[in-house]
């Protein structure tokens, strides 16, 4: 009992506290609370005495900046690491941070009406009083008209933020036939919601074509690939103590912001359990959500898609994304780990903070919903999700099911068991590992395995 309760909290600890390991220069991991604490101060008592205090709202962005100044200071030393250890675990911890204080900050407005939220988004950019989402531009007009001139408009940014996004969740998720679910699921979810966002009416050709085949089809291949080379790669990290040259030690500086190390990720196996299953399916359920809330908050709040708030959230949970993903992989199909990562947790809390502030405030634009097409919507997305699981899984099984022994940690086979063989192989092989995962899913397979006491 004492073992499997040390189990789970090494599995835990590495998904929300991952130690950095082989550190050459200790000068950057080591603690500097004092001298932390002591600049800080020195900086507040500077700036708050010295600076010009006439003006009302520099005043109130002065003390906005120095409590997101302190609250990431107190991420860097209070806060878990998270799953990632490059560049650098302050930069994750201050990633947390960041989203707990967005979180905070959408529990808040939550509290306010509506038109207390939109004061404040025209405080913060006086600009929003002139603009109104009706004045946005008309969609999906004349589609019979198809021309190379219409076709090359609508090439625009907007287009290649669909490439550059779709590569970025490819890289996140690692699988085909997920991203291709949610990448055609996503072209119906605008469809049903047409009625309620003018912006999600899209000509055929420019939802089929342009959207799925050409914008997120090269986009979940880049990215892919991006994985592919990533796997390949032989990761030898050499001190840059032991480098020489200039020129190689500002390339290890550089090499710095690249992974430590890559995974193979298996988000299905043969065997997986319905727990993996159903919480696969929930998992390209809420990112639809996810998607959603982005274009309600602009529509409800009227910013432009190009706005530096839009802009600045999407950058946000671009990062934050990143660990919660990590987190959710390894909550489903570790076996040990029987807690949600923290960074995972906060991002769901987020995500269901939108929607709430979006139900909240958008009473008049819901009042237009046609229940059918989102009842309609809710069905479709279920059955569809559960559809490509399954054939995911299929697919594994009988296509790829020979190909890998696991898909879990790193694992180290030794001598083999049978006493007269000298060479190691998959049906008589010892393996030595702490993954409980690892282990269990080898004996199903009716491999010979020894698991760590």
């Amino acid at each position: 009992m004492d073992q499997d309760k040390e189990q789970v909290a090494d599995a835990f600890s590495t998904i929300n506290e991952r130690p950095v390991d082989d550190i050459s220069l200790d000068i950057f991991y080591t603690p500097h609370t004092i001298t932390l604490l002591v600049a800080s101060i020195t900086a507040v008592i500077y700036l708050s005495f010295v600076r010009d205090e006439q003006n009302v709202d520099d005043n109130i962005w002065a003390g906005c900046w120095c409590v997101l100044f302190f609250f990431l200071i107190i991420s860097v030393l209070a806060f878990p690491n998270g799953p990632f250890t490059r560049p650098h675990p302050a930069v994750w911890r201050m990633v947390f941070g960041i989203s707990v204080l967005y979180l905070l900050c959408l529990l808040f407005l939550l509290f306010q009406n509506f038109k207390t939220v939109r004061g404040i988004h025209q405080w913060l950019d006086p600009n929003l009083k002139n603009f109104h989402i009706d004045m946005d531009r008309q969609y999906g007009v004349n589609c019979s008209d198809i021309t190379f001139e219409k076709i090359w408009a609508h090439l625009d940014v907007f287009a290649a933020g669909h490439f550059c996004g779709w590569a970025f969740k490819a890289v996140l998720i690692r699988h085909y036939g997920i991203l291709w679910a949610m990448s055609i699921m996503w072209e119906i979810t605008e469809i049903q919601f047409t009625h309620l966002l003018p912006n999600f009416k899209e000509c055929w050709w420019d939802a089929l074509i342009l959207d799925v085949l050409v914008c997120n089809g090269l986009g979940i291949w880049v990215g892919m690939k991006i994985c592919k080379c990533l796997e390949m790669r032989e990761y030898k990290w050499v001190s840059i103590k032991d480098i020489h040259s200039t020129r190689g030690k500002l390339k290890r500086v550089m090499l710095q912001f690249t992974p430590e190390s890559w995974t193979h990720v298996r988000w299905l196996d043969p065997t997986c359990s319905y727990m993996r299953f159903f919480a696969l399916s929930q998992m390209v359920i809420f990112w639809q959500l996810s998607e959603l809330n982005t274009f309600f908050l602009k529509h409800i709040f009227e910013m432009p898609p190009n706005h530096p708030l839009v802009i600045a959230r999407l950058g946000f949970l671009g990062i934050m994304v990143a660990p919660s993903a990590r987190q959710y992989y390894s909550f489903i199909t570790d076996t040990s780990c029987k807690r949600l990562g923290t960074q995972c947790w906060v991002y769901g809390a987020i995500m269901l903070c939108e929607t709430l502030l979006c139900v909240k405030n958008g009473k008049e634009l819901f009042g237009h919903t046609k229940t059918v097409n989102i009842i309609v919507w809710f069905i479709f997305m279920f059955f569809a999700t559960m559809l490509c699981i399954s054939g995911c899984v299929l697919w594994h099984k009988y296509f790829e099911g020979s190909k890998e022994v696991w898909d879990g940690s790193p694992v180290r086979l030794i001598k083999p068991t049978t006493p007269d063989s000298n060479s190691t192989n998959e049906e008589d092989a010892a393996l030595y590992s702490n993954d409980v995962n690892s282990c269990s899913y080898l004996k199903r397979r009716n491999l010979t395995v020894t698991c760590q006491d």
